[in-house]
């Protein structure tokens, strides 16, 4: 069984909000050592067998087209 991790995350000309309120709650907490924070989401598929190159692309291609939106966002695909 194969592991596929994708991480999805706004790109990096866009505002965050969320990780910003994150970093002001770091800060607030004692941790002042922290320049940003960008928060993200992540997906973990799982894989019955080998994973192919058709299964590669087509994960590929869901990940561009419904795991993130690609006005917004970029993503990073790996095989574990």
């Amino acid at each position: 069984m194969a592991k596929i991790i994708v991480d999805v995350h706004l790109k990096a000309e866009l505002l965050d909000p969320q990780g910003r309120a994150i970093s002001g709650a770091l800060e607030r907490l004692g941790l002042t050592e922290v320049v940003d924070v960008r928060q993200g989401k992540q997906f973990v598929i799982e894989i019955n067998g080998e994973v192919t190159p058709e299964i590669l692309q087509k994960l590929q291609e869901l990940s561009g087209n419904l795991l993130s939106n690609p006005v917004i966002e970029n993503y990073e695909l790996k095989v574990l």
